[in-house]
């Protein structure tokens, strides 16, 4: 029983140490082709909640990609719009990514290497015997 947990407990901290190696590796390019990614397959619908809601208007103002944002930007109905100086939602979208990914990694790291520990120390105290055990007892 003690021998899978170990084994349970280990192929979580492998998997749990990937995830949080992956969190704190990726950049910001990256980021923002999975943003690019994301948006195209979002309907209007949803895009026009989105700004509603962060109020922005577009995603990301690159050359590459110019015809979608004013075409986004035109059909923006965040309140921002009346003002004039609104932000893209890929800026503040990527900002708060970079700090939940930050810290997503760092605590995702805490715990794993907590995990190894669980690990280390049941293979250390496996063959520990049971004090309250009768010592007269064959098994």
């Amino acid at each position: 029983m003690l021998f899978f947990y170990m084994v349970i407990l280990f192929l979580v901290f492998l998997i749990q140490f990937g995830v949080s190696c992956s969190c704190l590796a990726i950049n910001r390019e990256q980021q923002e082709k999975l943003l690019n990614a994301s948006w195209g397959l979002m309907g209007n619908e949803t895009r026009r909640d989105l700004e509603t809601r962060l109020n922005c208007c577009g995603l990301l103002n690159v050359t590459r990609s110019r015809a979608q944002f004013n075409s986004d930007v035109f059909t923006c109905n965040a309140t921002c719009k009346k003002t004039g100086a609104c932000p893209s939602c890929g800026e503040l979208m990527l900002q708060h990514s970079t700090e939940a990914l930050q810290i997503l990694g760092g605590v995702g790291l805490f715990f794993s290497f907590t995990e190894i520990l669980g690990v280390w120390l049941a293979v250390r105290y496996r063959n520990q015997k049971d004090p309250r055990a009768n010592p007269s007892a064959f098994l």
